[in-house]
């Protein structure tokens, strides 16, 4: 039997970096819908969470490769795309009953002006309460990408940071006034777009059809003859030993 001190294992995902358990009880005291936001290298996630006994329920999400449906055309991984994406999703929430939430970054670095502050700032654009600090935010150049065209303008084509926007045939020069039309093309989205739930639809139930009947096998008329079994040949009883045995004679 062991001895000494016992070791408790962890959760498997805060084994697997995915979840800090003791955060995560804090922002559930609160009450409030967690606008939980992660992003990759190349997207940002947004959502809007309630927890229960069951699980977590996903109320409103977007990601910011939806952004192309609404005329986005530069990258999705920048500033300005987290704060559309946020706004989008603040959109959804705001339509669906949802009027405040607290930010949940999960396992993210707090890094001042940030993607995950941007996406924050989309959100409390949208119309949503959330507790934040205004120092945390990034100022309205960044939001735009004016950031983005000094970059370009200063490297140029030499570098390699804007290869894949010029393969797009992406202006980066206009992303300031891309990110304004975005921004409007999704404030006049109709709230009934909003609300409406993506379903997948039902594939049609097919008509069962009808077991073909089996055609009749037609009686012949005259029976045909029994077959007779075949008897095998009895086989032949071998004597065993050398060979007859003679009378012994009387002495």
């Amino acid at each position: 039997m062991a001895q000494g001190p016992t070791f408790r294992v962890k959760f498997r995902r805060r084994r697997e970096g995915k979840t800090n358990y003791y955060r995560r009880r804090r922002l559930l005291l609160s009450r409030l819908p967690r606008l939980v936001v992660r992003k990759t290298n190349t997207n940002t996630i947004v959502q809007l969470v309630n927890a229960s006994v069951v699980g977590d329920t996903t109320v409103a999400s977007a990601i910011s490769t939806e952004l192309s449906n609404h005329g986005w055309t530069a990258g999705t991984g920048n500033i300005p795309a987290a704060y559309l994406t946020g706004f989008l999703a603040g959109l959804r929430a705001k339509n669906r009953g949802v009027k405040e939430a607290i930010l949940d970054v999960g396992l993210n670095p707090p890094v001042k002006g940030s993607r995950v502050y941007a996406a924050l700032k989309g959100v409390i654009d949208a119309g949503l309460d959330v507790p934040h600090d205004q120092e945390v935010l990034p100022d309205e150049s960044r939001i735009s990408g004016e950031h983005i065209v000094a970059a370009y303008n200063h490297f140029g084509d030499k570098s390699n940071m804007f290869s894949l926007l010029g393969k797009k045939k992406a202006t980066i020069t206009t992303i300031p006034n891309k990110v304004k039309a975005v921004k409007k093309t999704l404030d006049e989205i109709p709230a009934a777009q909003l609300k409406k739930p993506k379903t997948r639809k039902a594939p049609a139930k097919k008509a069962a059809a009808k077991p073909k009947a089996k055609p009749k096998k037609e009686k012949p008329s005259v029976k045909p003859p029994r077959a007779v079994p075949h008897k095998p040949k009895p086989k032949k009883l071998i004597a065993r030993g050398r060979g007859k045995k003679g009378k012994r004679g009387k002495k």
